[in-house]
């Protein structure tokens, strides 16, 4: 019998829906490359992490996949640690979809909040003393790097999510698993943010440090640890744990990372993000949803395809 064309037509383009058909079983059941399936949404302002408040426990855009597998392109996952008084979800909305996008397996996690808290401080993370915190990341890292198959990942941390996870790198063996770290807003040698770690040790020289750390401490243990001059700064010494590749991004209006050179260290790729761009006046926050230090996390993360670093202005606290 003679075969027409549209006959012909119509068996090809069947057995192109069958393969489509088989190929999406198999995705579904052996898990899929980093961004192959979704593009989202990249929201270059902080009001996103404040809506983002309202479901702290959500995973953030792009993040959290456990069927995700690196590829060749980004053989590590990225890890996003959220700093203090923060959760994931009100952290990490506009970084974890950019690095998603750009072909990351992305995961976060929420650490830090002492057991037994009720609501509304069961959404204050980054609470409890960093060497416990630092424990949980430790799980979580294992946890990553057995469920997508590799042996190393990558951290982004913000703020005190930069601090604990050098506890872990140091002191875990953590930099066995950490290949890169990339730290937003850090202070590698505790802040002094409102004149606190001052007040702090004048209270020590006048006997009033059991009252002041009475009252600190059960709300928030690790609180008292990231000030300038605590004893966990003394007893940790330098930052950089050999092995692992650094870099530190600050802002010279970080009102909370005081002084913000306190983020600046030798051993690491220091970038203050008003040398690359004056108009760029992110602080604390705003650094969170910064097109600027979004470029830098992606440069620092895939050193060997670098990008060009926009410059625009950024107002802060905004975004």
């Amino acid at each position: 019998m003679r075969t027409t064309k549209s006959g012909s037509v119509a068996r090809l383009a069947a057995a192109a829906a069958a393969l489509t058909a088989i190929a999406g079983i198999m995705t579904s059941t052996a898990g899929h490359a980093a961004g192959a399936t979704r593009h989202y949404p990249v929201p270059y302002t902080f009001a996103a992490n404040v809506l983002g408040a309202a479901h702290p426990y959500s995973d953030p855009p792009g993040s959290n996949d456990w069927s995700c597998r690196p590829g060749s392109v980004h053989p590590r996952p990225v890890v996003l640690v959220h700093g203090f008084a923060s959760v994931m979800n009100d952290t990490w909305q506009t970084y974890s979809p950019l690095l998603a996008n750009e072909g990351y397996c992305v995961f976060a996690l929420n650490y830090g909040v002492p057991d037994g808290t009720s609501f509304p401080l069961d959404q204050v993370g980054g609470r409890t003393p960093l060497e416990d915190s630092a424990q949980e990341l430790a799980a979580f890292v294992d946890r990553v790097r057995t469920a997508t198959g590799v042996s190393q990942v990558d951290i982004v941390g913000h703020s005190e999510g930069t601090q604990m996870p050098n506890y872990y790198l140091k002191r875990l063996g953590g930099s066995a698993h950490v290949h890169t770290f990339v730290a937003l807003a850090p202070f590698w040698r505790g802040t002094n943010a409102a004149g606190l770690a001052t007040a702090t040790l004048l209270a020590g020289r006048f006997g009033y440090a059991p009252v002041v750390n009475g009252v600190l401490d059960p709300l928030c243990a690790a609180c008292r640890q990231l000030l300038a001059g605590s004893d966990y700064y003394a007893a940790f010494g330098d930052p950089v744990v050999p092995g692992v590749n650094y870099t530190s991004i600050v802002t010279r209006y970080d009102e909370l990372a005081v002084p913000y050179t306190s983020g600046i260290a030798s051993g690491m790729h220091n970038i203050t993000l008003q040398d690359q761009c004056l108009l760029d006046h992110s602080e604390h926050f705003a650094i969170l949803s910064d097109p600027v230090a979004g470029a830098d996390i992606l440069n620092a993360l895939d050193p060997a395809h670098p990008r060009p670093v926009p410059c625009v202005y950024v107002p802060p606290f905004l975004g």
